[in-house]
């Protein structure tokens, strides 16, 4: 009997019954439960960490048009989008091939090593990218840094874990707000800082490492800032589950499992085991995940263009339909846009998103996007002031549009699965999406320079062409947000 006592005190729960010691998620699902409160810390943790990965990721294309030009690849001037696009897509298709196994690891053993590994491959390829010195350095650099940066679709799970029910779509929004302003940042840190010994020659001279590598001291400010933040990380708190599955006893009245028999215990806990470890259903099967990530590609494939797209057609010369802007000038409109960005999605968003639901928020961004890309060669026929304004305004509305899309998906898709599937779930995400925006840049910047060699064509001549296609990309987005095509989860 002593024995029988003693293997039924072994079956029966803890005080709290649902939490394991030594398991980092149950530390944490505890840690929200006595404190219902927003953990604004750890919101201001997460959105730093992002912002490291998205700053890398479009910081080049304010000069990327000038560093191909020194390159001195391109045989005319129009061909240089051509060679762009190639540096552009690198980054993107070096994640596609990693996407899926990162976020696999990132279920396996946990949410944190991942993140804290993607932070030190922005210190190191970064770094490298900027002392680049010729094309196919460049193109290895940027698709060495896409391979080993995988912590976007981890931590998009480890928002929709960190936080509460109530405070979910705000995580969420935290990670796309942090998101779109890295793209946007991170382009007006290049456009600022790319070379500094011509911009601030009292600063830096020519013969200085800056002046030899004109492209380096961006690329040293972003990595400098994500080797900071890597030491940092290592203080977040893990949020995946590390107990074994036979650990477990269901949520029973402490009452009955006392009175219970040692025998019905045992036969419940082995009945409980073996369907926990029925086998889960394929992700691929997963209608409500798939068809939002298949939404969530589409837009992608536009968002990626369009940044490329924006910073070519901003910094060509005003002969081949561009506004001829210095990458400084570049670098300004897009701060602009990164705080018109951050006071939406933090003020705003998660009102807005509560009220009208993410798929109807998708769909009225998307449509919105489509009369304000169609002005863009109308608003670069003006000149001066009136130019600088609508400039802008165009270009936070975009932003804040595009970010919007994001977030709402980024929602569904979190919804569509379990905790113990979000980091596939998320690689798979990553995996397409990382697929379609490396063809945003290369057919981004083939078009781009292809459209600059019809000035005088009949319909759509000169840049006109390549907002109009950008349309066509989103408008198909936009119907792809309706059923049969995209489905949530029941």
């Amino acid at each position: 009997m002593a024995g029988e006592e003693e293997q039924k005190q072994r079956l029966l729960p803890k005080k709290n019954k649902d939490y394991y010691d030594g398991c980092p998620g149950c530390k944490l699902e505890r840690t929200k439960e006595m404190n219902p409160g927003l953990p604004v810390k750890l919101l201001v943790s997460m959105w730093i960490v992002v912002l490291v990965a998205a700053l890398p990721i479009s910081s080049l294309f304010p000069f990327l048009y000038f560093m191909i030009r020194d390159f001195h690849i391109a045989e005319q001037e129009e061909d240089i989008g051509f060679y762009a696009g190639y540096v552009g897509c690198a980054f993107m298709l070096g994640r596609v091939l990693t996407s899926v196994p990162w976020g696999i690891a990132a279920d396996r053993y946990g949410r944190k090593p991942i993140i804290i590994f993607g932070t030190i491959s922005v210190v190191v390829f970064n770094t490298l990218f900027g002392l680049s010195v010729n094309f196919w350095m460049a193109v290895a650099t940027r698709f060495l840094l896409g391979s080993m940066n995988g912590l976007l679709g981890p931590i998009k799970a480890y928002a929709s874990e960190l936080f509460r029910l109530e405070y979910q779509a705000l995580g969420i929004s935290t990670i796309s707000t942090a998101w779109g302003i890295g793209l946007i940042i991170g382009p007006a840190v290049g456009g600022f800082l790319a070379q500094p010994a011509e911009k601030y020659p009292s600063i830096f001279s020519k013969d200085s490492l800056f002046g030899r590598f004109p492209y380096f001291l961006p690329c040293l400010v972003i990595s400098s800032f994500a080797a900071v933040v890597s030491v940092a990380c290592f203080w977040l708190p893990e949020t995946l589950h590390k107990h074994p599955v036979s650990e477990k006893v269901e949520d029973a009245p402490y009452e009955h499992l006392e009175t219970a028999s040692l025998d019905s215990i045992v036969e419940e806990t082995v009945q409980e085991n073996t369907s926990a470890k029925a086998p889960k259903k394929s992700l691929l099967r997963n209608w409500p995940l798939m068809s939002s990530i298949i939404v969530y590609c589409v837009f992608s494939l536009h968002d990626m263009a369009y940044s490329e797209i924006f910073s070519l057609w901003a910094v060509s010369p005003r002969r081949l339909g561009g506004l001829s802007y210095t990458t400084k000038d570049v670098g300004s409109v897009l701060s602009i846009s990164g705080f018109g960005l951050l006071v939406f999605q933090t003020c705003l968003y998660p009102y807005v998103e509560r009220l009208l639901g993410p798929i109807l928020v998708t769909r009225i961004c998307g449509v919105l996007s489509i009369p304000l890309l169609a002005s863009y060669p109308f608003i670069g026929m003006l000149s001066g002031f009136s130019l600088s304004v609508l400039l802008n305004c165009a270009s936070v509305t975009k932003n804040v549009l595009a970010i919007s899309i994001v977030t709402c998906l980024f929602i569904i898709q979190n919804r569509a699965v379990e905790q113990d599937q979000r980091g596939a779930a998320n690689g798979i995400a990553m995996t397409t999406m990382s697929l379609f925006k490396a063809v945003g840049p290369a057919a981004g910047g083939a078009l781009f320079s292809w459209a600059q060699k019809r000035q005088d064509a009949a319909l759509l001549p000169g840049v006109g062409m390549i907002f109009f296609m950008l349309n066509g990309v989103e408008a198909i987005a936009v119907l792809m947000t309706f059923r049969p095509f995209l489905v949530t989860a029941g």
